[in-house]
C-alpha cells in the first residue's frame, strides 16, 4: 500500500488517522469504501455527557491524565455546539485539553454538532468507528447538552457517564424522562461545593425509585483530580453491553447511518436559501414546501 493511502491508518501515525477522519467527516472521495473496509477492534467507547457548565472538558482532561498513567493510548472526540445561524463552532475543548494536545499517546479531534439536536454530529458514529479501527486503547466522546434528546449517545457508546453539578437543582427533576435510561454512572463534579451531599442523596433516591439496574454515583473535583481514579477504574471495569441492550444500541447506530445516507443529497445552506425565496410567496406552506423538497 502507498504511504498516503487513506485506507491505511493506525494509532501510531496520527497524521494518517486525522486524514481518514477528514475524508469521512467531509464525505470526500472514497469515504464509503473506507468505512466499508473497516476492521473493528474491541476498543471501549465512553460517552461523557451533561449540561453546560458541568465541567465535562475538565473531567475528560483529568481522565486522560489517569489513563496515560496506566499506559493507555487515548482518542477523544469533543463535540462542540454549532450556531444555527452561521454553522460555526468554538471548538473550545482543544483549548481546555491543551496540556494533552501534543502528547504522543493522545489524539484529540473536535467536531461541530452541525445542527444535531442530540449533541452528536451526524458523522460522530462513523468517526468513532474509524478510531476503533485505528486500535486505540480507549475512546472518549464528550457531548454537549443534556435531556431526552441526549439518548443519541446511547447508540454510540458502550458506557455513558452523565456529569452533573450540585447546582443542577431543577434538572434533577428531568432525570426520569431520559437520563435514567442512558446513564451507566452519574458523575457529580465540583462536589466540594455547598449542597453537594444533599444533591447526591436526592439523586440516589430517584435511582432507587427507578427500580432498574444499579447506577453508581461518583463524586469528583476534576480541577484538583479528586475522585478521578475511581471514575477511571469504573470505566475500565465495565464490560461491553450484553444482550438486548447491545441490540438496541446497534439499532440506534444503524438508524442514524441510514438517516444520514438518505439525507446525503440535502445541502442545508442551499435549503436555507430556497426557504428564504419561498417565504416571499403569500401562499407559503411549510409542509407543502418540505414534501416538494423531499421528492
Amino acid at each position: 500500500m502507498a504511504q498516503n493511502n487513506p485506507f491505511q491508518f493506525h494509532r501510531s501515525d496520527f497524521r494518517s488517522v486525522a486524514r481518514a477522519l477528514t475524508i469521512v467527516e467531509n464525505n470526500l472521495t472514497g469515504y464509503q469504501q473506507l468505512l466499508q473496509s473497516l476492521t473493528f477492534s474491541d476498543t471501549p467507547v465512553t460517552g461523557i455527557t451533561g449540561p453546560p457548565g458541568a465541567g465535562k472538558s475538565t473531567l475528560v482532561n483529568a481522565i486522560i491524565s489517569r489513563l496515560l498513567e496506566l499506559n493507555k493510548k487515548v482518542a477523544v472526540l469533543a463535540i462542540d455546539p454549532t450556531s444555527p445561524f452561521n454553522f460555526g463552532s468554538l471548538l473550545g475543548d482543544r483549548i481546555r485539553m491543551a496540556g494533552h494536545f501534543n502528547h504522543p499517546d493522545v489524539f484529540i479531534r473536535s467536531l461541530a454538532t452541525r445542527g444535531s439536536l442530540g449533541g452528536l454530529s451526524a458523522k460522530t458514529i462513523e468517526m468513532t468507528d474509524v478510531l476503533k479501527a485505528a486500535g486505540f486503547d480507549h475512546i472518549i466522546v464528550e457531548t454537549v447538552g443534556v435531556g431526552q434528546s441526549e439518548v443519541e449517545i446511547a447508540g454510540l457508546a458502550d458506557q455513558t457517564f452523565v456529569t452533573l453539578v450540585p447546582e443542577a437543582g431543577d434538572e434533577i427533576q428531568n432525570i426520569k424522562s431520559g437520563l435514567m435510561e442512558i446513564a451507566d454512572a452519574f458523575i457529580i463534579n465540583k462536589a466540594d461545593r455547598e449542597g453537594a451531599d444533599l444533591f447526591i442523596n436526592n439523586l440516589k433516591k430517584i435511582i432507587q425509585h427507578d427500580g432498574g439496574r444499579h447506577t453508581p454515583v461518583l463524586k469528583t473535583v476534576a480541577s484538583r483530580n479528586e475522585g478521578i481514579p475511581a471514575v477511571v477504574d469504573l470505566m475500565l471495569s465495565m464490560a461491553k453491553q450484553p444482550g438486548d441492550r447491545k441490540e438496541l444500541l446497534l439499532t440506534e447506530k444503524v438508524y442514524h447511518i441510514i438517516q444520514q445516507q438518505r439525507m446525503a443529497g440535502i445541502d442545508k445552506k442551499k435549503l436555507r436559501q430556497d426557504i428564504a425565496e419561498a417565504l416571499h410567496k403569500s401562499d407559503f406552506n411549510l409542509y407543502q414546501f418540505a414534501a416538494a423538497y423531499a421528492v
